[in-house]
């Protein structure tokens, strides 16, 4: 991990830097319960904190702390690259003014050294741990670093399309090939082959070589990648692409880009997408009918309130931490109303959940040492 950190750094450090400002907000609803004098920033890149999924789980965490105690205030930052040297100096620009920032993503890592020399303030750091300046993963006291295991969700994801396809043939579409988005794409691909080999199903899943990812070690990691978060046009083209393939049922985690993935699904009217991150039931209205499947999850609204509570009341303690479905961090929408899952799906899912949250099944990750090829 240490490697793969110092190469994404290194690949990165001819990107400029990118000022912060904005006057802070609070949340919506009147709040109530305990005063706070809490400042908060939340710097996002690329897609905002109103992205639908990832950026705007997160912020819906300050949202919530917000709520129950007055007088904290939140300010978003966007940082429009999404480039690492970049990301990490858009906090540096604006994080004197705060108590707390709240980063959600990879391109973060590199405000380990920061952190460290700023022990006053405090640092929530989502899908990350941090590193030094050489690119080596460290514990800072001041941050409290959260990865998820996204491959768990995916496996949900990968179960769900192989179980519910009409063509027999599905796929996934990413954003940008950072860990966690890969370990959605090797969590998916195990779903499918866990699901043909043990479900009876017999689902294909189709790749674009021309969107193929390469990760943060340069390997190449197949898939279907936009490249981007935030590029709606071409999540567009390769959603239109996937559905002249054959697919009619895509797993999206692509950020603001898989708004485009979801614009081709409705356009075709017969394409189902699964959502990710949260439940995207929502977004996926389409006249009197929706797109969405159902929508695989990973709790950060919850852990991001959290840890706001905890510094609120002295309890913060920074470290790294990786959450799984064991204590409710990683999951899928099962509600009634929220889904359009068959119920052998559903039984499917409860029984694979039981056997994920107990760690008798493992689904493939980018850097856990299973590949998705195991599960055939």
């Amino acid at each position: 991990m240490k490697k793969v950190l110092a190469l994404t750094l290194a690949l990165v450090m001819c990107f400029g830097l990118v000022a912060c400002g904005g006057g802070g907000s609070t949340a919506s609803e009147e709040p109530s319960g305990d005063p706070s004098t809490l400042k908060i920033a939340i710097v996002t890149s690329p897609s905002g904190v109103d992205d639908g999924s990832f950026n705007e789980d997160n912020y819906n965490g300050i949202l919530a702390f917000i709520a129950n105690h007055p007088g904290a205030t939140v300010t978003p930052v966007n940082e429009p690259t999404g480039e690492a040297t970049a990301s990490v100096q858009a906090v540096a620009d604006c994080f004197a003014d705060y108590d707390v920032i709240v980063t959600p993503g990879f391109q973060f890592a590199g405000i380990g050294t920061l952190a460290q020399e700023n022990p006053d303030k405090k640092f929530i750091l989502v899908d990350s741990f941090p590193s030094d300046a050489e690119g080596n993963e460290i514990t800072v006291d001041n941050i409290y670093a959260m990865q998820f295991a996204e491959q768990e969700s995916g496996f949900f994801a990968g179960i769900s399309a192989a179980m519910e396809t009409q063509t027999g043939k599905v796929a996934v579409v990413n954003g940008v090939a950072f860990p966690s988005n890969v370990n959605y794409q090797y969590g998916f691909e195990s779903g499918v082959y866990y699901a043909n080999k043990n479900l009876g199903t017999s689902a294909t899943i189709v790749e674009l070589p021309s969107y193929a990812g390469t990760d943060v070690t340069g390997a190449n990691v197949g898939g279907n990648y936009v490249g981007d978060f935030n590029d709606e046009a071409t999540g567009k083209v390769v959603g239109e692409a996937l559905i002249a393939e054959g697919c009619d049922i895509i797993f999206v985690a692509a950020g603001n880009s898989g708004n485009g993935v979801f614009t081709a699904a409705k356009e075709n009217g017969s394409v189902k997408v699964i959502g990710c991150d949260v439940d995207q039931y929502n977004d996926g209205a389409n006249g009197d009918s929706n797109i969405i499947l159902t929508s695989v999850l990973k709790n950060m609204k919850q852990e991001v309130e959290r840890q706001l509570n905890a510094i609120e009341d002295g309890t913060f303690k920074g470290g790294n931490y990786t959450l799984h479905a064991d204590t409710d961090s990683t999951g899928y929408v099962s509600a009634d109303g929220r889904q359009q899952l068959s119920e052998a799906t559903l039984n499917a899912l409860s029984d694979a959940y039981a056997k994920v949250k107990s760690g008798e099944i493992v689904p493939a990750a980018n850097f856990n040492g299973v590949s998705p090829e195991s599960f055939q």
